[in-house]
């Protein structure tokens, strides 16, 4: 049976999203606000949490029917067949929603669904549930839908150890992607913290899925089938030359960066080193990627002192990486240009509670 998926994603992702997901062979996806329409079965539900890198969250629509009162909403939810996906042994969480309908009371509407569940199914309903039904009742169109996810699919099962500011591994790979990386590229992170940018590179060059190492909310339900799943699992790492460097001037965020590469099994790709910008030197490899994320005022400390970092960071890599582009993620556009490098912008992206751009050069 094929359903109706939702690949949730940041906002301003959607067409880095999309092209993942066609390249993937994800049927037909279209993009709109805050993800990615496709179409699939359960096993390519599988696959779209164990594959795709830029994603946040997958959903699937399972099922639909109208309804203008309680009391039909009532029959409706118990006809429902919830034990084609759900199982009676398994907690659930039921959140829902209700817009532009003669159900208006979203209380009311939860706890009639949950009487439905638990009626006919048996299966519990708690707050705190790992798995997630979502209710959304719109122009009394009653639709249900589960995150297949479980948690944030940018928790990779990996990175334990991180800095101050962190960037998700989605937003790591969507710049990667939005700068044409395939794998065979070098990349640099001169101030790498935790080790995103270098350990994505790597993983992508080694042909390691980003799910690998971590547990999902599809494998608690009645559609689940072990042996397959753990088929699709199967991972065979491409060997990858050793072309991916980090560095940071902190020796506690080198410690942390080789763990998690480590736990990524990423080692044998990469190269964390202990350094101050002023030492970064030119590897012996053919021109590649420099991709950065340095403290921003909103973020670490005042804008004013960091001015000086940046004019130094543009000064090294201008007079040391002919032919290297670069990307640099800043909420403050001033910044990116105190540089002096020849950037162009990409869209304002949510951040931690902050505004975001990702700024890219061609071939300095």
């Amino acid at each position: 049976m094929t359903y109706p998926i939702f690949l949730a994603c940041l906002p301003g992702f959607e067409s880095t999203l999309t092209d993942e997901a066609r390249t993937l062979g994800f049927p037909d996806p279209l993009p709109v606000p805050g993800g990615v329409e496709t179409t699939g079965d359960w096993p390519a539900i599988w696959r779209a949490n164990l594959m795709l890198r830029v994603a946040s969250r997958v959903l699937v629509r399972i099922g639909s029917f109208r309804a203008m009162h309680l009391a039909q909403l009532d029959k409706r939810a118990r006809k429902f067949p919830w034990g084609e996906t759900l199982r009676a042994d398994i907690p659930i969480r039921v959140d829902v929603t209700c817009t532009r309908s003669r159900i208006y009371h979203q209380k009311a509407a939860s706890e009639r669904i949950i009487r439905a569940i638990t009626e006919t199914l048996g299966t519990p309903v708690t707050a705190d549930a790992a798995l997630r039904l979502m209710a959304r009742i719109e122009d009394d169109l009653v639709t249900f839908s589960l995150d297949t996810s479980g948690e944030g699919l940018h928790k990779r099962g990996h990175k334990l150890a991180t800095g101050k500011a962190p960037l998700r591994e989605t937003m790591a790979a969507a710049f990667l992607m939005q700068m044409g990386f395939d794998g065979s590229q070098p990349v640099i992170d001169p101030m790498c913290g935790s080790g995103t940018f270098v350990i994505e590179a790597a993983e992508i060059a080694m042909h390691l899925t980003p799910g690998r190492a971590r547990d999902f909310g599809f494998e608690q339900l009645a559609s689940f089938d072990a042996k397959a799943w753990e088929k699709l699992r199967a991972q065979t790492p491409h060997n990858a030359q050793q072309q991916f460097f980090g560095f940071d001037r902190d020796q506690g965020a080198i410690r942390n960066a080789t763990d998690n590469a480590a736990r990524a099994g990423v080692s044998e790709a990469t190269a964390f080193t202990c350094q101050p910008l002023s030492a970064l030197t030119r590897p012996d490899t053919a021109p590649g990627l420099i991709l950065v994320n340095p403290p921003y005022g909103a973020r670490i400390g005042n804008p004013k002192l960091l001015y000086g970092l940046y004019a130094s960071l543009g000064t090294v890599l201008k007079e040391r990486f002919s032919g290297w582009r670069v990307g640099l993620v800043t909420s403050e556009k001033k910044l990116a240009h105190v540089t002096g490098l020849p950037f162009t912008s990409g869209p304002i992206l949510p951040h931690g509670g902050l505004k975001v751009q990702f700024h890219q050069t061609p071939p300095l």
